[in-house]
């Protein structure tokens, strides 16, 4: 099974949405769009934080509906990463550790990058669409 990755959300541990990236060809987003599902995961992933019965929990990490999977990450220091794949998609946890690990590399060690401000460095962009186009191919041959 192909895995396609629609879009990709890096929010911060105050809600803001500092990364998107459109990887897909179905439903695009515009800038507002894009804002409003990064308020939205973020509101909902700290509500069921508060509301769960069981005690340490880390909030929501899978929303599977018919038509998209969604797939959080959330990192110690409280930056969420969360992917829009195409339903029944496989290795999006892999996928969201490798993408934290370039997200560290390549923007937390960059000594012009202030934290919790929004992401602009290119080698981090082209690292991630590599990333993106690998584990496609690797998902595909299987």
């Amino acid at each position: 099974m192909t895995t396609i990755i629609y879009n990709l959300f890096i929010i911060n541990k105050s809600g803001g949405l500092i990364f998107y990236k459109d990887y897909g060809s179905v439903g695009r987003l515009d800038t507002n769009d894009s804002l409003r599902l990064a308020s939205l995961w973020h509101s909902m992933h700290a509500i069921s934080q508060q509301l769960s019965p069981t005690t340490g929990c880390g909030g929501i990490d899978i929303l599977e509906a018919d038509t998209f999977v969604l797939r959080c990450f959330q990192s110690l220091p409280g930056t969420k990463f969360f992917v829009v794949a195409e339903p029944g998609s496989q290795g999006l946890d892999a996928l969201l550790k490798n993408i934290y690990d370039l997200y560290v590399d390549y923007v937390l060690k960059n000594p012009f990058y202030e934290v919790e401000m929004p992401i602009r460095c290119e080698l981090f962009d082209l690292s991630l669409t590599q990333l993106i186009l690998k584990d496609k191919a690797m998902l595909g041959s299987r």
